[in-house]
């Protein structure tokens, strides 16, 4: 089993872009809003990300985000519908909402935001709290 392929009873997988300052912003605020504290995460450009990557070769293509949940990843808009619905109440209601749009429109408009990602918010060093790291893959 690939390392970033962990067993699912230890939660879906987040893959970011971990030179985004937008992707670090958006780590923090899930790790705050976590109440599982299940989910694990992990930079696209680190082993685990790399092996994802080999994986699934159509990730190559993917700089941004991508959603693994039971050996299934998932990206652009499906990806954020997916965190959206894991991190429960509100957010899973605005999921709901946003799942009713075509997914042409909902990923065009996660490609807007993500051309823009590094423009947007300047570029960050995610540090996770000391209780936090032990759920980052390398």
């Amino acid at each position: 089993m690939l390392p970033c392929m962990a067993a699912t009873s230890d939660g879906p997988i987040l893959y970011y872009d971990g030179t985004c300052g937008l992707c670090a912003s958006s780590v923090q605020f899930v790790l705050a809003h976590d109440q599982r504290r299940q989910m694990r995460f992990g930079p696209l450009q680190g082993d685990s990300g790399r092996a994802l990557a080999a994986r699934f070769p159509v990730l190559n293509a993917v700089d941004s985000v991508v959603w693994v949940e039971d050996d299934t990843p998932r990206v652009r808009g499906d990806a954020v519908l997916a965190l959206l619905r894991y991190l429960g109440g509100g957010w899973r209601v605005l999921a709901g909402i946003l799942q009713r749009l075509p997914r042409s429109l909902r990923d065009a408009c996660y490609d807007a935001v993500a051309r823009r990602r590094h423009r947007l918010v300047a570029r960050a060093c995610l540090l996770p709290r000391l209780d936090d790291r032990a759920r980052f893959l390398s």
